[in-house]
Order: structure tokens, then C-alpha cells, then sequence
């Protein structure tokens, strides 16, 4: 038997610019989350430094 979710809230992850919805395991700190995935976590740094070169 399908489960339908309720609405779930969503944010746009600030690397890939996707909607990713709350997940019990973020609950805690979901005001805190920024990025929808590990991969996109480690890629961070490689988004800021683009961005940086390209205001020089």
C-alpha cells in the first residue's frame, strides 16, 4: 500500500540550485541545512572559489 507524505517544507540547495524536502534525520537542524547532498557539501568550496575568480 503507497504511503502519501504530507507537505514537506523544501529549501534550494545553494550548489545546485535543486529543491530538496525535510527529512526526519535533518529535523533537528533543519534551519541549518544548505546543501541537498554529501556531494554537493563537498563541493562548496569549488562553487566559492568559481564565483571569486570571476569577480576579479
Amino acid at each position: 500500500m503507497a504511503h502519501k507524505k504530507p507537505e514537506l517544507p523544501e529549501k534550494l540547495c545553494v550548489v545546485c540550485q535543486r529543491p530538496f524536502a525535510w527529512r526526519k534525520k535533518w529535523a533537528r537542524n533543519w534551519e541549518h541545512m544548505k546543501y541537498c547532498s554529501k556531494k554537493c557539501a563537498g563541493q562548496r568550496n569549488a562553487i566559492a572559489a568559481r564565483h571569486g575568480s570571476e569577480a576579479r
